[in-house]
């Protein structure tokens, strides 16, 4: 039996989660959430015991030292609670871990009773893939789910997908069994740069989340990050003319494909994206800027949001 002791009542909550490995391409997931924790100012209140679920040849503890004493940090999952006031109040479960070496099942029926106990009305898996995408276009974010009504209500991909997995669509399905909605969000990573951090993608997760849920996120430093990072790539790019061409044909393929996107109901959808994010309101429950409590600036047309996969 889990219990919870300190967790206040929570207001229409949502689980976000997120694990390190072989869902999280570039790091770009698992760092989402713990900006969220950050700007959101999260308080642990678990964690799932790590003698249960890893394999420390694997992901091994590291040591540090405190006050002149030595400590050890073991790999597992954390869950936090972020109280979020404003006009529409909406809390989050912030699940942040590794992913685990063994017992799948067990391990997300820890989750499932933890998001029993909390209330928690909807889980949302956060994922990032390598694709053949250009790091100068927008990075496609898929929305996916394995509940038909929920895909039809919410716009999302019912998802088709048929072979290999990580705990990031064993989780999905574990929620689908029980009857907690839930939802997939994958962000797709040039694999031509895969290493690292990654905030454009990070960025893309955010924004896809914050339409998903209907909350506004503090971006914080990541707008700026995302275009330094962009710069960075451009120039290394840049030094390798087979990189460079190959860059190109990413890009003409990407455009041609996104060609029939380019009407007046994509332009007008992205639109009214940006002016639910220009109130300058920044912070926990107010709408995200650009870091420095500008709004930001319009999206391009193309917006955040690639083909679903």
């Amino acid at each position: 039996m889990i219990e919870l002791e300190g967790v206040p009542e929570l207001v229409d909550p949502v689980m976000v989660a997120a694990f390190e490995g072989w869902n999280d391409a570039g790091d770009a997931a698992s760092t989402a959430v713990a900006h969220l924790d950050k700007e959101f100012k999260g308080e642990v209140f678990a964690a799932l015991d790590a003698e249960d679920y890893y394999d420390f040849q694997v992901n091994r503890p590291t040591v540090f030292m405190e006050g002149g004493v030595r400590k050890i940090t073991w790999p597992t999952t954390r869950l936090s609670v972020v109280r979020i006031g404003g006009d529409k109040p909406r809390d989050l479960v912030l699940v942040r871990g590794i992913e685990p070496s063994m017992r799948w099942r067990s391990f997300c029926n820890e989750l499932l009773g933890f998001a029993h106990e909390l209330g928690v009305e909807m889980v949302v898996i956060l994922g990032a893939l390598l694709g053949d995408t250009p790091h100068t276009r927008p990075v496609p974010v898929s929305g996916v789910t394995s509940d038909p009504d929920l895909a039809t209500r919410m716009d999302l991909e019912e998802t088709k997908y048929e072979g290999p997995t990580g705990i990031v669509g064993i989780l999905q399905e574990a929620c689908t069994h029980a009857g907690v909605p839930a939802v997939s969000l994958w962000a797709a990573v040039p694999h031509y740069v895969s290493q690292p951090p990654n905030p454009k993608a990070t960025l893309a997760l955010l924004n896809r989340l914050e339409d998903l849920i209907d909350l506004r996120i503090p971006l914080g430093e990541l707008p700026e990050d995302a275009r330094a990072w962009q710069l960075g790539v451009d120039q290394l790019a840049a030094d390798d003319s087979e990189v460079a061409e190959y860059v190109q044909s990413l890009e003409e393929a990407r455009d041609t494909a996104e060609l029939p996107e380019a009407s007046g109901e994509a332009i007008a959808r992205e639109f009214e994206r940006y002016l639910r994010r220009r109130d300058p309101g920044s912070g926990p429950g107010g709408h995200a800027t650009d870091g420095r409590n500008r709004p930001p600036k319009p999206p391009r047309p193309e917006g955040e949001d690639g083909p679903e996969q």
